[in-house]
């Protein structure tokens, strides 16, 4: 430390946060752990951190780590600390970020992101020589964030009592908070806020909503030319909120005639463009910002805020393993966050690039990462924790159950963990990488194939998706970068060094292979010779027709279950695995890291992933042409079947299914298809059919199944249904509805076909094609439905009687399918002459259609009494005149029933 009298006093007084200070230490003192709440700019990111380690305040000196959800903000918040201190970075204060670490022997605070501190934590459970952890910016719920302080809640209660925890934000569910560390008291401090105008600057037309990664260009336009309104109608610098580097770069090429400086801030951005967007400066300025900067970080001389609304989410389509950033609607508190920015320093204004209208139906908070993102980092890290359903670990949300069963799924296939859910050797090697353990996969299986350099420069390349000026084809990115000069291909080679050296460090348990995998994913054997040393890639040439040189793949290429190489290959060093063309090696480590994206062509720049997920490329794509390929992103357009191809690499067969050896598939496959049964044996990679041919004798109940199918696509009307068979399913329909049980349900397709063991057999296993149905005599079938246990169904025609007698001696048949549901008796009204009641089955009264001489429809009753006393007169009128030859006697209660003419009667 430089000294006490370098140390910036008078900007350490003024911080609003150390009003509570005593407090904070009182409630650590004497419960160990405390929730901070103080809004932005009030020094809890800076002050509270130099009290609680004693640097300044006179208190004991404390080893403190400070967790921040960014890069960006972890170096700022060390940097402010240090210059408050009056000392360079590295001494007192240190900070680490991935990739980058400056600490000094002599350094008491360290600012990490939860991503380094959660590394820290699977090393070192206890966390050696710390005495107090800060977790800065809780509200934003990160999943990193949450996780680690699970963990530190489970190791304060199980290893080290003493050591002490603060969850500190400027906005927080301070409650949930508090539960969580055990009842931790809650202090809050006041900040010095300026008043905000709000100005609403909705576009004048309607902008499409934002989809995937799609933001309107409109939409981004309307924020440029609001931006330029804010300079005109305001002094002071302007920061403006977009969701991400691609809309802020947009952004950036409209305002490039503006009268001030342009500036991006986001994590992407090289330090030296961070630093002078963070320091004061004479010149008037616009800033760009991701949400960085809503809470953990200050700007210097904003006294405007332009917000677009929109921010960026996780979201995660586990049917297809098409997990991506996504834009939404940023909620109201983010909106509140931002707003407050303006009025840091002095009162400021905010142009909301929406309708005040619209303000109430955005959320009220942003949703939590644990809800919504990819689960399997996380759930590796559980695993790896102790704890692999995370059922014991205190979380302010629990997993959703459907999340984290679709990442042990990828945990499995990647041989990350063990069937029963416990972290392989592999695994705990895998979650010390720092990768998504897709991309951890890749890198292990990868460097066994490639050597640690290549395999490591492509999945450096898949961790941070490359700009999309850089094109589709992987391999060709992967060249790009190696020679350019921009900020990115600078990161990319950071974290390609990073990760070489961690592939290449040899693990002293020794890298196991990928476990068997439960039935669930299990696979049926190559045929081909196996390799079982791992992968070995022969450097001969193929993807003929592709303008490129390809291997052949795996030589042999059995697929493991797990999919992945084994330890032997790493580090051999042939000449085989290091040659293999940088085409070929980008399909490689692509197909490994995303197995369910190998996809096969089907024409026209079209592609079927294994997933079962089409898959198009855009016009012009060099890779239009490619056989196979490896999909690296893919995202969905709006009512689209098709993914779109993003980033993918040149593949082959024999590649694909090494490593998707776990989709491989080879069996049977009887379905019904265009209106009869295919039978084949298909060899799949996952949904994706590699080869095929008939089946003459296929399995007897797949035969069954697929018929089943057919007749719930079709219909029953596939079986032989003569009029009586249509009458009987009639008839017990009525006693259904009318009695209930026992007579059976057979209205219902479906039903029936849920029942299809009780009436169908043994016909239906008997038959082999869709002729074969039409041959079940279907009336035949259903009497197998009837109650005969019971002996119910000896009372059928008692009950539903398929003919009525009426008076003139006819049998008339009974219609009890009729569109209402109460049987029709359809009978010539002279038929019916002195009968007084209206007959009935199972004591419901038919509906009597009464019939003219012709057979034409009369009238309709169901009381024949009434009608004999009253309606008779009327239809009598009518058709004694029509039908002269017919009786029509006055009093048809005692008149003698007829089927004929008057003539007939009197011989």
């Amino acid at each position: 430390m430089t000294g006490q009298r370098a140390v910036r006093t008078a900007d350490l007084d003024s911080l609003p946060v150390r009003e509570a200070l005593p407090a904070l230490v009182s409630a650590l003192d004497a419960h160990g752990a405390a929730v901070l709440c103080a809004p932005p700019g009030t020094g809890k990111t800076t002050l509270v951190p130099l009290v609680l380690a004693g640097l300044v305040g006179g208190g004991p000196r404390r080893r403190v780590v400070v967790a921040e959800p960014r890069r960006i903000a972890a170096r700022a918040a060390a940097r402010r600390m240090a210059w408050l201190l009056g000392e360079q970075v590295g001494a007192s204060v240190g900070f680490t970020v991935r990739g980058e670490r400056v600490v000094g022997p002599s350094t008491v605070i360290e600012v990490v992101t939860t991503g380094v501190l959660l590394q820290r934590l699977q090393r070192d459970q206890e966390l050696s020589g710390t005495d107090l952890v800060i977790l800065d910016e809780c509200h934003e719920r990160h999943l990193d964030a949450d996780t680690v302080a699970a963990f530190l809640l489970d190791v304060r209660e199980n290893l080290r009592p003493e050591l002490r925890l603060l969850a500190a934000s400027a906005t927080t569910d301070a409650a949930g908070w508090a539960r969580v560390l055990g009842g931790a008291p809650v202090v809050e401090a006041a900040g010095v806020s300026y008043p905000v105008e709000t100005v609403w600057a909705p576009p004048a037309r309607p902008v499409r909503p934002p989809h995937g990664m799609r933001v309107d260009p409109a939409q981004l336009t309307h924020v440029a030319s609001v931006v330029r309104r804010a300079l005109a109608e305001r002094s002071g610098d302007v920061l403006c909120f977009l969701p991400g580097v691609g809309e802020i770069a947009r952004v950036a090429g409209q305002l490039g005639a503006v009268d001030a400086e342009v500036l991006q801030i986001h994590g992407r951005a090289p330090a030296a463009v961070q630093d002078a967007a963070l320091s004061p400066a004479a010149h008037r300025r616009v800033i760009l910002s991701t949400a960085v900067a809503e809470s953990s970080l200050t700007v210097p001389g904003v006294r405007i805020v332009v917000d677009s609304g929109l921010a960026r989410e996780p979201r995660v389509d586990h049917a297809r393993g098409l997990g991506a950033l996504a834009t939404v609607r940023a909620s109201r508190a983010a909106g509140r966050q931002r707003a407050g920015r303006a009025g840091r320093e002095a009162p400021g204004t905010v142009y909301r690039c929406w309708a005040e209208a619209e303000d109430g139906r955005l959320p009220a908070y942003p949703a939590p990462e644990i809800r919504i993102a990819d689960l399997a980092q996380f759930a590796l890290q559980a695993a790896c924790w102790g704890d692999p359903d995370a059922t014991g670990l205190a979380l302010l949300d629990p997993p959703p159950a459907g999340a984290m069963a679709a990442a042990r799924e990828v945990l499995l296939a990647v041989g990350a963990v063990s069937p029963a859910g416990r972290p392989t050797p592999r695994g705990l090697r895998m979650a010390r990488l720092g990768l998504h353990p897709r991309l951890a996969r890749a890198l292990l299986d990868g460097s066994a194939a490639l050597g640690p350099r290549r395999a490591a420069e492509l999945v450096a390349l898949l961790s941070e998706e490359p700009p999309r000026e850089y094109g589709d084809d992987l391999a060709a990115a992967w060249r790009r970068a190696r020679a350019g000069g921009d900020p990115y291909a600078s990161r990319w080679r950071a974290e390609a060094r990073r990760l070489e050296r961690a592939a290449a460090e040899r693990d002293p348990a020794g890298l196991s292979p990928t476990p068997p995998l439960p039935d669930s994913w299990g696979s049926a054997p190559d045929p081909a010779p196996q390799t079982p040393a791992g992968l070995d890639f022969p450097a001969r040439p193929a993807f003929e027709g592709t303008g490129a040189q390809r291997t052949s793949g795996v030589r042999g290429g059995a697929p493991t279950r797990g999919g992945a190489a084994q330890s032997g290959a790493a580090g051999r060093g042939g000449v085989g695995e290091r040659s293999l063309p940088d085409d070929a090696a980008a399909g490689l480590v692509a197909a490994l890291a995303f197995p369910e994206r190998v996809a096969r062509a089907k024409g026209q720049g079209a592609f079927l992933m294994a997933s079962g997920t089409g898959a198009e490329l855009g016009e012009g794509s060099g890779l239009r042409s490619a056989p196979w390929l490896a999909v690296a992103v893919a995202d969905r357009p709006p009512h689209s079947a098709s993914a779109r191809v993003r980033l993918a690499a040149l593949l082959d067969e024999d590649t694909a299914r090494t490593a998707a050896g776990h989709l491989f598939r080879e069996g049977e496959e009887v379905h019904w298809e265009d209106g009869d049964l295919v039978a084949r044996r298909v060899t799949r990679l996952g949904a994706i059919e590699l080869a095929a041919r008939p089946l003459r004798d296929p399995d007897r109940a797949l035969v069954r199944a697929a018929l089943l199918d057919g007749l719930r696509a079709e219909g029953l009307g596939l079986l032989r249904w003569t009029p009586d068979s249509q009458a009987l399913r009639a008839r017990l329909g009525f006693l259904h509805r009318t009695l209930g049980p026992p007579w059976p349900d057979v209205a219902d397709d479906g039903e029936l076909l849920e029942r299809a063991d009780d009436w169908l057999e043994p016909e239906l296993s008997r038959a082999r094609r869709r002729g074969d149905l039409a041959r079940i005599e279907a009336g035949q079938a259903l009497n197998r439905l009837l109650p005969w246990a019971t002996g119910e169904a000896a009372r059928l025609d008692e009950l539903a009687p398929e003919r009525i007698e009426v008076p003139s001696g006819s049998r008339i048949r009974v219609d009890y399918a009729a569109e209402h549901g109460q049987p029709v008796l359809a009978v010539k009204l002279q038929e019916l002459f002195g009968l007084a009641e209206t007959p009935r089955v199972a004591g419901v009264p038919v509906l009597v259609h009464l019939l003219s001489p012709a057979g034409r429809p009369a009238a309709v009753t169901a009381d024949l009494a009434s009608f004999w006393q009253g309606g008779y007169r009327a239809v009598r009128a009518e058709l004694r005149g029509r039908y002269p030859k017919h009786p029509w006697p006055e009093d048809p209660a005692t008149a003698e029933p007829t089927r004929h003419t008057n003539a007939r009667l009197k011989r």
